[in-house]
């Protein structure tokens, strides 16, 4: 692919549910805002495994992964997630978090890799405007190496 490629490529999310947790409606509302805001969407529904979710990121050649998780075990899943991606060698892919996750948990789901956690109420023009920039940060950084 050609740097020009990269660079004009729709920004490419895939977004689903870890875990056991029915509650799909926050993922829904999010899958749809980063639609309308010009991006592909790939919506892996209700009860993802980390297995899957990563599966799908790379069948995908996604940018970004948005993981919803209400169930509390969000360290524990969402850990898993990142080292089957790091298994895996996925590492320019932008993670995000939404959901019930606790302010004490956010600094250590930053830890393990986790690029932003948006807390229920978040405003959508934010995740918005935060995927465009981390994706155009990547991007940037390909370039850059491209043209040296």
């Amino acid at each position: 692919m050609r740097v020009s490629q990269i660079m004009e490529r729709r920004i490419k999310v895939v977004v689903g549910k870890l875990g056991l947790d029915g509650h799909d409606r926050g993922a829904k509302v999010i899958a749809r805002a980063l639609s309308e805001a010009g991006m592909e969407v790939v919506y892996t529904g209700l009860r993802q495994t980390p297995e899957q979710l990563v599966k799908a990121v790379i069948q995908e050649d996604a940018d970004v992964l948005g993981i919803s998780i209400l169930s509390g075990a969000h360290m524990e899943l969402v850990g898993e997630v990142m080292r089957i991606m790091g298994q895996r060698g996925v590492r320019d892919v932008t993670v995000i978090v939404g959901g019930i996750i606790p302010s004490s948990d956010v600094e250590k789901m930053k830890s393990i890799g986790v690029d932003e956690v948006f807390p229920p109420g978040t405003k959508l023009d934010d995740v918005v405007k935060f995927v465009q920039a981390k994706v155009s940060e990547k991007r940037g950084g390909l370039f850059e190496r491209a043209s040296i």
